[in-house]
């Protein structure tokens, strides 16, 4: 938790703060303290990248379901960088470019809350039940 921001316990919080505050990202990390300090690296071509990798949170334009839903399915998409020492926090900033994968990568940033790891395991609950993860199209 970050001294001075909420901490959001439910996909329903996660889903206020989006309604509230726009747009919105998520970054899973040591926190904006310890990103603040380091350079963002794409780690398999170690390029310097101009901005912190984020994930959006408010949804695009086309999107037609449930906000929730759109929720969980971008907690999980990073939801595999957690660890004992890194969570999830939601933060608004300037996009200065793309990384690798066409996410957003933002500079002069703002911590809005931090996100209990409770909400990523009810976001993979939500996402498991709504979704056909791993659907190609065909």
């Amino acid at each position: 938790m970050l001294p001075g921001v909420p901490h959001l316990r439910s996909l329903a919080e996660v889903a206020e703060l989006v309604e509230a505050v726009s747009p919105l990202y998520v970054r899973f990390s040591e926190g904006p303290v310890a990103d603040a300090a380091t350079a963002s690296r794409d780690h398999e071509s170690g390029c310097l990248l101009p901005g912190l990798s984020v994930n959006p949170l408010t949804p695009e334009p086309w999107w037609d379901r449930k906000l929730e839903h759109w929720l969980a399915r971008q907690l999980c998409q990073y939801a595999h960088l957690l660890a004992p020492d890194r969570y999830p926090w939601a933060l608004t900033g300037e996009i200065a470019g793309r990384g690798p994968d066409c996410e957003p990568l933002l500079v002069a940033t703002t911590a809005v809350a931090t996100i209990d790891q409770a909400v990523v395991a009810e976001a993979a609950e939500t996402y498991e039940r709504e979704f056909r993860a791993g659907a190609d199209g065909r």
